[in-house]
């Protein structure tokens, strides 16, 4: 599930949390990373959780429509295809699934007035209009309509941001990487796959698939990245503080420092499987979302130096 570029930012989220307070052990560094790498395959499945809840607001709207006083042709009669989808009826029957969200806790039930708004915006689309249309059902036409909702309906949508908020603050910024496996598992289930919980780390994942292949451990990866990092934190802390003498040591912003340290954390300890270069361009590209603006030049400038100056090109 987790490739590289995001536990890259998972690891430099943890040292910047080090940065900021100045303090964090090895273990506390440990126990931070696993959960805020857990906490995106939370997200995935409380996100995926969401098709039954839609569905069956569907289904109360066609029933509140036939119990009116003086129902119309269309309220008696009404075009079922969305309310009796087979993607809703598989998800919420599945067990394993089932056992996995009540263990923990994750449930759309509190927050029925957005399940509603859901459903009113997804009324509203095109998309739906021409599902509902199209004559005949098939899973595989379900699961591609409701690819499309995760696609559409939820990435920036400002009702949502407080629910996820208020359910756990290591949500933030992973909403959209979730979204795309929540699609992933709607391609297997329209293949005629059950669903499966996926493994967290990719390499897991293709080894479960393939087991005769060559990876390298996505989770070995990061956690050698993050205690690399914690570790010669100070170090590089120190080579900047050199290069840069006319600023004031306060004035290195935390996470420049914390993109640095885990960037020079990679390049020092990953020389051999990872060149220096691709490391460099990760974390500048991790910086253009986590720091300043100014950041992205300095940091760039910085790594430059030190690589060239430690010889690790």
């Amino acid at each position: 599930m987790l490739g590289r570029r995001i536990l890259r930012i998972k690891a430099f989220k943890t040292i910047y949390a080090y940065a900021v307070t100045g303090k964090m052990t090895q273990e506390e560094a440990k126990a931070a990373l696993r959960n805020s790498c857990e906490a995106v395959r939370d997200l995935y499945l409380f996100m995926l959780s969401i098709v039954p809840y839609v569905t069956a607001e569907a289904r109360a709207r066609i029933d509140a429509a036939k119990g009116k006083i003086n129902p119309t042709e269309e309220d008696l009669n009404p075009n079922g295809k969305f309310a009796s989808n087979a993607l809703a009826a598989i998800l919420e029957q599945d067990p394993d699934l089932n056992k996995i969200l009540e263990r923990k806790k994750l449930s759309w039930t509190p927050y029925d007035i957005f399940i509603r708004d859901v459903f009113d915006s997804i009324r509203g689309k095109e998309y739906y209009r021409k599902y509902m249309e199209t004559p005949g059902t098939s899973l595989k036409e379900d699961c591609k309509l409701f690819t499309t909702v995760f696609e559409q309906e939820f990435v920036d949508n400002a009702a949502l941001e407080p629910i996820l908020e208020e359910i756990s603050l290591l949500w933030v910024d992973d909403l959209a990487y979730a979204l795309t496996w929540c699609c992933h598992s709607l391609e297997d289930i329209a293949a005629g796959q059950p669903w499966r919980l996926p493994e967290l780390y990719q390499s897991d994942q293709v080894l479960k698939k393939r087991p005769e292949a060559k990876v390298d451990s996505d989770k070995d990866f990061v956690y050698k990245l993050v205690r690399c990092a914690l570790a010669g934190y100070e170090k590089y802390f120190e080579k900047v503080v050199a290069m840069v003498p006319d600023w004031d040591r306060d004035r290195l912003f935390s996470s420049d420092m914390a993109v640095i340290a885990c960037a020079m954390a990679e390049i020092e300890n990953f020389k051999g499987e990872i060149p220096a270069k691709v490391s460099l361009n990760e974390y500048v590209e991790i910086s253009k979302f986590y720091c300043s603006p100014k950041s992205r030049s300095f940091i760039n400038g910085v790594l430059d130096r030190l690589i060239k100056d430690n010889n690790l090109i």
